[in-house]
């Protein structure tokens, strides 16, 4: 495991301090706000150490205040309903006696059922590409904070990154990911790293057809609501292809899908954002 995936690690093994209450740590690093990936990673993670059996398949969430990146966050767990087939939690992450952000989520075991999906994109290879670190070398003085952060998800980008990208182009993006290391054979745990990737890209998905938005002065973008479905069984430390789209931006906000295919082509995870998009004069 490498030292950035450890961070990520620690990050989401949250002290319990009550019955249905635990208290999880801030990283050490200079951020405006708290990160949403790791908010959603922590919740996840609070509700599943209350369910006794199943595994997670949905998680429905709100982004409601900024978080405070210097004070740790508290999570109350909600036990909605144990029943036969399914198990309903409802997690608040609180700061300064305020919700910053609350999720339901449910867990359940596998059945018999129908199968189909959608096909896997036909892309490069993960190896065939460089990481992320290595395409923004020659940017490294510019960017000297997001190099003094440790980056526990290996993101290899197919094309262009949106984020730098100069040019506009159709609200497309594809990029391979995966935890920089091994992780323990937990469920949960494979649940909660991807959790805190998926935030780290979907966003930007919006913003492909309109780029420079994110350094200009008069944009104002952040995740309103985050959305995920868990559908077969992955690791978060394999090599998944992350396939997204933006479909709209309307009203002062966007809408982000993203799939999650592993090497074998199996459609594991799919998920939805909307995202603020205001202009501010």
């Amino acid at each position: 495991m490498s030292e950035s995936l450890d961070f990520l690690v620690r990050l989401l093994d949250l002290e319990p301090i009550e019955v249905n209450i635990f208290r999880g740590v801030q990283p050490d690093e200079e951020r405006q706000r708290v990160f949403g990936g790791q908010v959603a990673g922590q919740a996840l993670m609070a509700a599943g150490r209350t369910v006794a059996r199943g595994r997670v398949h949905s998680l429905h969430s709100y982004f409601l205040r900024p978080g405070d990146p210097t004070v740790p966050i508290l999570y109350d767990v909600d036990r909605i309903r144990d029943g036969k087939s399914f198990t309903t939690r409802r997690v608040s992450a609180i700061q300064h006696g305020q919700a910053i952000f609350t999720m339901a989520c449910s867990f359940h075991d596998d059945e018999m059922g129908i199968d189909h999906q959608i096909p896997m994109p036909d892309v490069p290879a993960p190896e065939d590409l460089a990481s992320l670190p290595e395409r923004l070398r020659p940017r490294q003085d510019e960017l000297a904070d997001w190099f003094a952060r440790p980056h526990p998800i290996d993101q290899r980008y197919i094309g262009e990154i949106p984020s730098t990208q100069t040019e506009p182009s159709e609200p497309y993006q594809r990029l391979w990911i995966k935890a920089d290391g091994e992780l323990a054979d937990d469920p949960l745990l494979h649940a909660c790293v991807v959790a805190y990737a998926s935030d780290m890209s979907l966003y930007d998905t919006i913003l492909t057809p309109h780029p420079g938005r994110l350094t200009d002065g008069d944009f104002m973008g952040a995740s309103i609501d985050h959305c995920m479905w868990f559908h077969r069984h992955f690791r978060a430390d394999e090599w998944l292809l992350f396939d997204a789209d933006s479909p709209i931006a309307a009203g002062g906000r966007g809408l982000a899908r993203g799939f999650l295919f592993d090497r074998a082509g199996r459609l594991v995870v799919s998920m939805v954002q909307e995202g603020l998009t205001r202009v501010l004069r």
